[in-house]
């Protein structure tokens, strides 16, 4: 019997903790025999309140995961307010002792924070990427959906724990029961773990020369080009570019190259200890007084009040693409 533990840390997604022990169930069902064993624990044993206002019980503090094999952390808003001191030690202990410790959504910075995954292929929610490889720049950050990496797990969160637990089922050497519980569970087929993540700001364009520009603008952030050297660099002129991207987005391209360096500068604020200034100029402003002004219009706040990463901070949200008329 392969016994895990799950620790749940304030703020974590109600939703992974499902999608993390239902796969384990339909395991031991299927096979009628209890191949793995779970438990829930918290830092100090008292229940947890998750983001969306469920109360948790748990069924021990840290010592009670100690006798457990693999260890997931499930951390989501406001992990640096919620971490608890006595997580991070622990951590490193266990890693020292060679158990396998995996990180679920911002239950990955917890595994960085103690260094746990210095040199390891790992991965995070998209949201969380920019500040994730900017706080910890030894550990090679992927965009995809899991990523297994010696004895470290890593999951995006979200639909992508279930992906995860089947495919770590199967590697516990039975992948025939894997196949069984996707099949249990409607899965028409499970994702590998490259598989690239997609969702808000990352979503593709449908037009190849929108989806180009796009991609010169993310990798030009921090010193922003002029809008018609985009469009040179595609072979196109300005006119053309502009009416690809009101189109295909529903934006100019100014617009939508101030809402991809917004974006960065939301969750390098939110997501790291960089000061506004530092934000302001790695994201291609000119001066810290537009780059406030900018801010304030979009989030409706200061760059200064909007440091933490909880379920009442600002979010950016995008409207939706333009769809064009039907011929």
């Amino acid at each position: 019997m392969h016994q895990l533990a799950f620790l749940v840390l304030p703020e974590f997604q109600n939703l992974s903790l499902a999608a993390a022990i239902e796969p384990l169930f339909v395991a031991n069902w299927l096979a009628q025999e209890r191949l793995f064993a779970w438990r829930i624990v918290s830092a100090d044993g008292k229940p947890v309140r998750a983001s969306n206002g469920v109360v948790t019980p748990v069924e021990g503090d840290l010592s009670a995961a100690e006798v457990c094999r693999t260890i997931f952390v499930l951390a989501s808003f406001d992990f640096a307010a919620e971490l608890p001191a006595p997580v991070v030690p622990w951590l490193r202990r266990l890693g020292r002792f060679g158990a396998a410790l995996g990180g679920i959504e911002n239950g990955s910075l917890a595994l960085a924070e103690a260094g746990l995954l210095d040199g390891h292929v790992a991965t995070i929610h998209w949201d969380n990427l920019t500040g994730f490889q900017e706080r910890y720049p030894a550990v090679r950050a992927v965009p995809q959906l899991y990523a297994f990496s010696g004895d470290r797990i890593t999951c995006a969160g979200s639909s992508a724990i279930l992906d995860m637990m089947v495919a770590w089922i199967a590697r516990q050497g039975d992948e025939g029961l894997a196949r069984e519980v996707a099949d249990h569970l409607l899965f028409g087929r499970v994702r590998p773990g490259a598989t690239e993540q997609r969702g808000g700001a990352q979503r593709r364009a449908e037009d190849a020369e929108v989806a180009r520009a796009v991609a010169i603008m993310r990798e030009n952030l921090d010193e922003k080009l002029l809008c018609a050297e985009i469009a040179r660099l595609l072979g196109l002129s300005l006119r053309q570019l502009e009416r690809r991207f009101k189109r295909e987005l529903g934006r100019s391209v100014q617009q939508e190259y101030l809402l991809l360096r917004m974006a960065k500068a939301h969750q390098l604020l939110q997501q790291t200890t960089l000061s506004v200034t530092e934000v302001a100029f790695s994201c291609g402003f000119p001066s810290l007084e537009y780059f406030s002004r900018q801010y304030r219009a979009a989030f409706g706040c200061r760059p200064s009040a909007d440091r933490r990463q909880s379920t009442t901070a600002p979010v950016l949200r995008q409207s939706p693409a333009r769809q064009t008329p039907a011929r």
